[in-house]
């Protein structure tokens, strides 16, 4: 299990979250031309929805779909993974199937076990993220920024001028 009170810390801005999505994006657009692009988007959920609709608008995709995999809990340990909500058969079978024309979108790619369980469902699919640790990059085929095994991301959504936990928890609104 990976463990939130890691070695390093990585604050991520909304203006450097954009910065490395629509960097994203721009290396997508050169894989579109190389194979005739992509016909939609999956995003991962919760955190491949922003990054997925920053790359939709950059790339011009209109049709996206969401799987949900719950693998982090209490925003401090990666847990067992579960399957909330599968891809829509109309998208997995665009191309003929197995989702060959369609870009899965993630956030980050962290041990890979969530990957590894949306990539079973996609196995053509090109599967992006913006941050990739090394645990996870091998199976990505498109990521913007590699950190270390021992670093937690604080995404903007995540933030304040200190950590916000989420109101569900108990945070005062």
């Amino acid at each position: 299990m990976a463990d939130a009170r890691a070695d390093k810390a990585f604050p991520v801005s909304w203006d450097q979250f954009h910065r490395d999505a629509r960097a994203l994006a721009w290396r997508l657009a050169g894989e579109a031309r190389a194979t005739g692009g992509f016909d939609a988007i999956v995003a991962i959920t919760r955190g491949g929805l922003v990054p997925a609709a920053i790359v939709a608008r950059e790339l011009d995709i209109r049709l996206i779909e969401t799987v949900c995999v719950a693998s982090y809990h209490d925003y401090k340990t990666q847990g067992g993974l579960q399957v909330l909500k599968g891809v829509e058969e109309r998208v997995a079978n665009i191309r003929g199937g197995e989702g060959a024309g369609v870009l899965i979108v993630d956030d980050l790619v962290d041990t890979g076990g969530t990957a590894k369980v949306v990539r079973a469902m996609l196995p053509k699919a090109h599967f992006a993220t913006v941050y990739a640790k090394p645990m996870g990059r091998p199976l990505v085929d498109t990521f913007v920024t590699e950190v270390s095994q021992d670093t937690w991301i604080y995404f903007p959504w995540d933030m304040g001028l200190s950590f916000q936990p989420p109101i569900r928890d108990g945070a005062p609104g």
